[in-house]
């Protein structure tokens, strides 16, 4: 072949217009050239955002904790005006104020009676609550949705609406001043919610496994007792503590209701040893740290179902 017939390098495209040769055109702004380009990477984005993240649940936990010690620091006080200037404390921090709450009121009694009206309404209405939850979610009884709203409904009603004919209620059946008539009281006011919390909780689990609880012969309480209740730790949990916490820092029922000062609870306790100690401050509030020490105790056992999900408490059973 000669050499005239030889491809030759071309500088035009198919259209006929040169070509741009970018690599050979020189910059036109050469200090924009040599300035390097900073590129932020994933990783520094995701510092960042974890760091501000971090930061503000750290302010809002100092928010929500603020008042809690606040008064934890103000019942090491010696004297009732101290909370005018927080920073004396600091000299002069003293126990003396949890010795005395102690030793010179009936806390001890009011701390028993709490214990047991609060034992006993998380125990009867976690149960009734549990089962009426159950019962709605599983069995197709008349009623069932017109008894879940039934429950809704007595929600609505306040206490003040409440407290008369349940004092004529409790009257009548001769449960005034009386450990059970209260636990009645405050189980009628936290199944309602505990109720339709616990429902929720069944209706996530297989209807499966009750089936496979009937094939190999258990009844339905069975059932339920055996192999949903495991699995509906979390939503039990919820309910204890709420039931709890409820019958636990309640004042309208039970100052109404119980009439002998022995069997004061702590919420009532209190406020009976405020108008006996007026503007002592320092003493209402090493009483009311030791109120909250044991709802604290309740809440470290059950945080662990709380946080947990139902699935996880399902494999782990």
């Amino acid at each position: 072949m000669s050499a005239a017939t030889e491809p030759q390098p071309k500088d035009h495209d198919q259209a006929g217009s040169p070509m741009t040769l970018t690599a050979d055109r020189p910059a036109t702004d050469p200090a924009a050239a040599a300035r390097p380009v900073k590129v932020r990477s994933r990783g520094e984005s995701s510092r960042l955002a974890s760091v501000l993240s971090h930061g503000t649940l750290i302010f809002a936990s100092l928010i929500a904790l603020f008042p809690v010690l606040y008064i934890a620091y103000i019942s090491l006080g010696p004297d009732d005006m101290d909370y005018l200037h927080p920073a004396k404390i600091l000299g002069k921090a003293t126990f003396a104020n949890y010795g005395r709450v102690l030793g010179d009121t009936n806390f001890l009694s009011w701390f028993g009676s709490s214990a047991i009206v609060a034992g006993g309404t998380t125990l009867i209405g976690v149960l009734i609550a549990a089962s009426t939850g159950y019962a709605v979610s599983r069995m197709r009884f008349p009623g069932h949705r017109q008894l879940m709203w039934v429950l809704l409904v007595t929600q609505m009603f306040p206490i003040a609406v409440l407290i008369v004919p349940m004092y004529y209620i409790l009257s009548s059946l001769q449960m005034l001043d009386s450990y059970t008539g209260l636990i009645l009281v405050y189980s009628a006011t936290t199944v309602p919610y505990c109720a339709w919390l616990l429902k929720g909780y069944f209706d996530t689990i297989p209807v499966e496994i009750d089936e496979a609880g009937r094939v190999d012969g258990l009844s339905p309480f069975g059932t339920f007792w055996r192999l949903v209740l495991p699995l509906a730790r979390p939503g039990l949990a919820v309910a204890a503590f709420y039931s709890f916490l409820t019958a636990w820092g309640e004042v309208a029922y039970a100052s109404t209701f119980m009439l002998s000062s022995s069997k004061y609870t702590l919420a009532v306790g209190l406020a009976s040893f405020v108008s006996e100690h007026d503007h002592q401050w320092q003493l209402m509030a090493a009483t009311s740290v030791l109120i909250a020490i044991p709802a604290a105790v309740v809440f470290y056992l059950v945080q662990r179902h709380l946080v947990t999900g139902l699935t996880a408490g399902a494999a782990k059973s």
